[in-house]
């Protein structure tokens, strides 16, 4: 397992002060966590990224990849209604597929999550937190890229997309090869209603008699599913694709998905842009994009700097949970893909998890190694 670099002393204390001055309990959430739970909000592609162990008659597990859902976790499980809390732990992920020695498998994260009452004020201290983190570990190339989930959704329902496709576009949102596969999708309906046919078929059954029937075509053909996954739970993957029926969208729609991805640059310049994409579309997204011009305002009266920032459209991230506002900060020299700090709002993880209080939650990840000049990965 790669390492990253040692960070100095002293930049990594400075680092850490934005963060050890805010008033929040400390979590020290596990490093080993349940694997189905990261895969059921990521999706089965994520599974390639993460350190997987399974001890002999337990169910799988896996080395945390991130701190944001263990913190969260320990917040259900409390039981509490509202909290403030920092980590700064080891974090695990396998090196991407083509991946060099640029990047890290384990790796420090800081950081901090905030649930209860959660207004946009709370939002642009959490921006201007993480700015102030990764700023303070001298790198002068450090902008903002700013994005928001909701306002894609948003988006979509305003463009008519059925909720089956808006739902495999949301949850392809920001991976671009992914999404650009489902628009692709368009001009072959016929092929993807016959790649549906076993979905179908399966969810007409019983999930016993599904499961009995996959593994009998299994023997047949004489395979056995990649990472061990049992009948009963890929069976419930079909059947719930099954039910959802085979949809697309429209030639129109798709296109208009493509010119929204496609806007990006100075925030209000970009917002106004989506917001003449979407009233030529006939969706009305008044609310959300009044919501940002408060964001950006309160974003640089917390002292992050709107001259340095963007807003992509299409920017979002792998994890499903983050349902608002998106940040990255982003270094020139690292690229986009390799994000010092970042954050944003996941009000629906809580939910999820089983929370008795649904609640706000937003928070902010800094990545130490990467935020310190000394340290270049």
């Amino acid at each position: 397992m790669r390492t990253e670099p040692a960070i100095p002393a002293a930049s990594l204390a400075a680092i850490r002060a934005p963060l050890e001055a805010e008033t929040a309990t400390r979590a020290e959430p596990p490093i080993m966590q349940p694997l189905n739970l990261f895969l059921d909000l990521a999706g089965e592609a994520m599974r390639a990224r993460l350190f997987v162990v399974q001890a002999d008659g337990r169910e799988e597990a896996c080395l945390r990849p991130e701190l944001t859902i263990p913190v969260a976790r320990q917040h259900v499980a409390s039981g509490a209604a509202a909290g403030r809390y920092t980590y700064e732990g080891k974090a695990f992920r396998a090196m991407p597929r083509g991946g060099g020695a640029a990047h890290s498998e384990e790796f420090l994260q800081i950081g901090l999550e905030a649930y209860g009452d959660i207004g946009i004020e709370v939002e642009a201290q959490i921006v201007a937190l993480a700015w102030r983190s990764a700023n303070a570990g001298g790198r002068g190339d450090l902008s903002l890229r700013l994005g928001d989930a909701a306002l894609f959704s948003a988006f979509l329902d305003g463009i008519g997309v059925s909720a089956a496709a808006g739902g495999r576009l949301r949850r392809a949102f920001g991976r671009p090869a992914l999404t650009e596969t489902l628009l692709d999708r368009v001009e072959a309906a016929p092929a993807r209603e016959s790649a549906g046919r076993l979905a179908e078929v399966l969810s007409g059954l019983s999930e016993d008699d599904a499961a009995g029937l996959l593994e009998e075509l299994w023997s047949l053909a004489g395979i056995r599913p990649v990472g061990g996954r049992p009948a009963g739970e890929i069976v419930g993957r079909l059947i719930r694709r099954g039910a959802e029926g085979v949809s697309s969208i429209s030639e129109d729609q798709a296109e208009q998905v493509r010119r929204y991805l496609a806007i990006d640059g100075e925030p209000t310049a970009a917002l106004d842009a989506v917001g003449k994409l979407a009233a030529a579309s006939g969706a009305d997204l008044s609310p959300l994009l009044d919501g940002w011009s408060e964001r950006l305002a309160a974003v640089a009266a917390a002292g992050a700097p709107l001259d340095r920032a963007r807003f992509c459209a299409g920017f979002g991230r792998g994890f499903s949970y983050y349902d608002g506002f998106l940040f990255d900060v982003v270094s020139q020299a690292l690229g986009e893909d390799r994000a010092v700090a970042g954050g944003g709002r996941y009000d629906s993880l809580l939910v999820r998890l089983g929370s008795a209080h649904p609640s706000g939650a937003v928070g902010c990840m800094v990545r130490p190694g990467r935020a310190c000049q000394e340290a270049a990965e």
